[in-house]
């Protein structure tokens, strides 16, 4: 399994600021715009962590 770049949020649940934060740093250091970002939800629905593999895509 390829490494990956793992955001969470700074409370119990990510802001939009901080899943932009995700992304512009994700873009920075190259990684592909067709790789799945994978998230983990809190029981409200709301988005706990975000992450996404480094290099190749896992299918």
């Amino acid at each position: 399994m390829p490494a990956t770049l793992k955001f969470s949020g700074d409370e119990k649940d990510m802001t939009l600021d901080e899943l932009a934060a995700f992304v512009e740093e994700a873009r920075k250091i190259g990684v592909r715009g067709d790789n799945p970002v994978r998230a983990e939800l809190s029981m409200s629905g709301k988005i706990k962590q975000v992450e996404v593999a480094l290099g190749k895509a896992d299918d």
